[in-house]
């Protein structure tokens, strides 16, 4: 039997993604690299996701070959452009943009960042954190209800990679994502490949950020989950950091990670990020099929009410 994470519509309409949202199963991002050894080979693979900017033009071979890939495979789109925690407001052209986007493929999730990446006519190639507090809290509710209206659909939010705390903070990260979702209702997009970054960076425990986080957001709010490779580096005191690469396999202690988050919420669609060094289509199929290895065996105890120590 094949699980389905489950769609719930967003607080003020109905949505207009197909119903039940993506498999539970394993997917890989979308890369011009692989488009015609998909089509030929239509390999058995849960979904394939693609980054929204990159199709934001009427035509071209991306849409060609990603029609015909749609035909067969579920789809879903991931933002990067929308600066839902940014100050200023959201770029209407943009959401028109999306929205036809999403008209045109239906996609069965769409998800966007918990980060900033423009300010006034400022853009930068970056997904920038924001502090936790009241006034980001307002922000970002303010953009994710907009999103959704605009677009007619329920998103996922993203947590981020970070590399810093802000003293301007006064709230835990898992509290901030769990309000979000609270006032907005929104999904989370769980990136396990974050969570670690980001707790190793700040000296935290992955552990501890998963638990808090499936004491305060409700697991049906949780509809997919992503994985990657990161990258070390060291800052100007010759500390370890840890970067948010995607251009690397899926880390030993990330799969452990992703293992006692599946142990809590069961199976859900789970997606292999690479958008750097990209790697043989097969490489991803692999890393794919461990994905549903674990989530899989995993699931019984998780479906039972049993969940991780």
């Amino acid at each position: 039997m094949t699980l389905h994470a489950t769609a719930v519509p967003f607080k003020d309409g109905a949505s207009t993604l197909f119903p039940g949202g993506l498999p539970a199963r394993g997917g890989v991002g979308l890369k011009p690299e692989h488009f015609r050894e998909i089509i030929e080979s239509k390999p058995d693979i849960g979904f394939f996701e693609v980054h929204a900017e990159n199709y934001m033009v009427d035509g071209g071979p991306f849409h060609h070959y990603l029609g015909r890939i749609r035909a067969d495979y579920p789809l879903s789109i991931h933002g990067v452009g929308l600066s839902i925690g940014g100050e200023s407001a959201l770029d209407r052209q943009h959401l028109d943009r999306l929205a036809a986007l999403i008209a045109r493929y239906r996609p069965q999730s769409f998800s966007e960042h918990l980060a900033w990446s423009s300010h006034g006519d400022l853009f930068l190639n970056d997904l920038l954190p924001a502090p936790y507090n009241a006034r980001t809290l307002d922000l970002v509710c303010g953009h994710i209800d907009q999103t959704q209206e605009h677009l007619r659909c329920r998103m996922l939010l993203e947590n981020p990679a970070t590399y810093v705390e802000f003293a301007a903070s006064t709230m835990a990260e898992t509290d901030f994502m769990a309000e979000v979702l609270r006032r907005t209702g929104c999904g989370l997009l769980l990136d396990v490949n974050n969570v670690y970054v980001s707790c190793i960076n700040r000296g935290r425990d992955p552990n501890a950020w998963l638990d808090a986080c499936f004491a305060s957001i409700p697991l049906s709010s949780i509809a997919e989950i992503h994985l990657a490779g990161f990258a070390q580096d060291y800052d100007s005191s010759g500390a370890s950091l840890l970067i948010d690469s995607h251009g690397s396999p899926v880390a030993r202690a990330v799969w452990e990670l992703y293992r006692r988050a599946i142990g809590r919420t069961g199976p859900l669609a789970t997606l292999l990020e690479r958008d750097n060094d990209i790697p043989p289509f097969q490489a991803l199929l692999a890393e794919v099929s461990m994905a549903e290895k674990i989530m899989y065996a995993d699931a019984p105890r998780a479906l039972s009410g049993e969940v991780c120590a």
